[in-house]
């Protein structure tokens, strides 16, 4: 189905952009120290209290100058504006809580900045990458308003935007309705079922001698 596939497109490119972006932005804000950190800190929470309405209109002048609109790009941009900040704040939390003896410990082995990142502070931030994903999949894939207002080709609808189209003026499908929320909300389950397992506080016992 072409509006499932339109979902999928966006939801999927959100969903890695968005925490392969945070996990960079925190790995840079938490674990090294350069002038402007804390303004940028500041920035990302000053970003994240802009509700997402507020945004559409100057979002909706740019893509058009650009001719971004009725584009996955541009709706991609959209709700990554909305997502990154919350996500970076979210991940946050995890960078700060990881011992700063593991790396020091590990420069002392002799691992270099890339060994670092991939080998001790990405397994060590796992559980916050998952919540990130969970959140940046569940928005992305539920927003109605800007897939609306961006996407003026019926062809790239996403699944909310087809699943309003069931409420006309002349009443509602129901059993059409119906059989589309399932089918909506199937994806978001399985998601959701595939990580639980590592959602939780990461586990670093063991990792200091």
């Amino acid at each position: 189905m072409v509006y499932l596939r339109n979902s999928l497109i966006v939801t999927v490119a959100v969903v890695a952009v968005s925490v392969v972006v945070s996990f960079l932005a925190c790995a840079a804000l938490t674990l090294y120290r350069f002038r402007g950190r804390r303004f940028i800190m500041v920035l990302v929470m000053a970003v994240q209290m802009v509700p997402g309405a507020a945004m559409m209109i100057p979002q909706f002048v740019v893509f058009n100058r650009f001719g971004m609109l009725n584009t996955y790009v541009g709706l991609i941009l959209a709700y990554m504006a909305m997502i990154l900040p919350f996500s970076i704040w979210n991940l946050r939390g995890f960078f700060l809580g990881m011992p700063r003896e593991v790396f020091e410990s590990a420069r002392v082995e002799g691992a270099n900045e890339w060994q670092l990142m991939w080998r001790i502070t990405f397994p060590l931030a796992a559980p916050g990458i998952v919540s990130t994903c969970v959140f940046a999949f569940i928005h992305s894939w539920n927003e109605y308003m800007m897939a609306y207002t961006f996407m003026k080709d019926q062809s790239k609808y996403t699944l909310p935007v087809w699943l309003a189209s069931f409420s006309t003026p002349s009443g509602i499908d129901v059993g059409a309705q119906m059989a589309a929320s399932v089918l909506f909300a199937l994806p978001v389950v399985v998601f959701f079922m595939l990580v639980r397992s590592r959602i939780g506080g990461g586990d670093v016992s063991g990792a200091i001698k």
